[in-house]
């Protein structure tokens, strides 16, 4: 059974309204990248090291990172010396199931949240200026409502001007509570008060908004410290989750935000945001691999709705749809 006919029953059998969500997010890069991928394929009839190297290109040009296309050519060298593959037929499907491979790193990643069913979750959001952060945040707080769950936002970014006020919008639009104070306060203090304020009214989630001020790591590396220790004083075990908000639009420079907070906190998960707006989504492959960070979330959209769990084989689906729908098509008409 090829990869795609497993990706296919995998998903129910039919595209459904997320999987869905994954083709269109990934347009851009499937536009890029597949379609290179399937005029290399169209022009070699046999698979040798020239198409290897042109493969191995088209891979670094979506941005899935050196060091992971170097592990993925590897894998797929000895996948086809195992296998004597000799035409390039039927080298997508291998090429897909190698892509899902090197994002579990041989196992299952846990995409999932860690939302505690008994008490209070709370969930730190860390990442640099205009990332999408506080969007995220909403787009977030707007699904768990949607599930019957009271939420509630701290505002935590205290320094950058606006960026409490644009929390309260948002909490305002998806029914909310913010806890907030003046801006320049204490972000610690913020997270205390946010903390009380959400035992007091049985709250079911409380998502923190941090600053990302990069460019004084040590300050950062502090203050972050400070709220951390904060949150588990009041609550053992939390934070929950640290997840990082990157823009998957500025490719590797994701990657080098994700190592520098990495150093500076105990990331979680990563939050990736304006997928749909790149042709780099290798970026995803990049970060798993390089860092052993599970993408948990990723944007395929500007709207409500457009925030999804991370799946490895939807994304995948996103990447090669075309591929698959072919062979569908073929296969129905035997």
């Amino acid at each position: 059974m090829s990869f795609f006919k497993k990706l296919k029953d995998k998903i129910s059998g039919k595209p459904d309204e997320t999987t869905e969500k994954y083709k269109e997010g990934l347009e851009k890069t499937r536009t890029s990248f597949t379609s290179k991928v399937n005029d290399l394929i169209a022009r070699y009839r046999k698979v040798d090291e020239d198409f290897f190297e042109e493969l191995e290109d088209l891979l670094l040009q979506a941005d899935v990172g050196f060091e992971t296309v170097m592990d993925l050519m590897d894998d797929l060298r000895f996948e086809v010396q195992r296998k004597n593959v000799k035409d390039t037929e039927g080298i997508q499907s291998v090429i897909s199931q190698k892509l899902v491979d090197i994002y579990r790193g041989g196992e299952e990643a846990d995409s999932s949240l860690n939302i505690q069913e008994d008490g209070l979750t709370v969930l730190l959001f860390v990442g640099v200026n205009g990332v999408g952060k506080t969007t995220t945040i909403g787009k977030l707080a707007r699904r768990f409502i949607e599930e019957g769950k009271t939420v509630m936002l701290a505002a935590g970014d205290t320094f950058r001007a606006g960026a409490i006020d644009q929390l309260q919008v948002w909490g305002d639009r998806v029914g909310a509570e913010v806890i907030r104070q003046a801006e320049g306060s204490d972000p610690a203090a913020v997270m205390y008060d946010a903390i009380r304020a959400a035992k007091n009214r049985k709250a079911d989630i409380l998502i923190c908004d941090t600053a990302g001020r990069l460019q004084n790591k040590v300050n950062l590396m502090n203050e972050l410290q400070k709220v951390h220790r904060v949150i588990s004083r009041e609550i053992p075990g939390a934070p929950h989750e640290t997840l990082l908000a990157l823009d998957a639009t500025t490719g590797q420079n994701a990657l080098i935000q994700a190592e520098t907070f990495k150093e500076v906190t105990d990331v979680t998960g990563i939050v990736l945001t304006k997928l749909d707006g790149t042709a780099k989504g290798g970026i995803v492959l990049a970060i798993r691999n390089k860092l052993g960070i599970p993408v948990k979330l990723v944007g395929l959209g500007e709207g409500m709705d457009d925030l999804q769990p991370f799946d490895a084989e939807r994304y995948v689906y996103g990447l090669f749809a075309e591929g698959l729908e072919q062979e569908d098509a073929e296969e129905g008409g035997e």
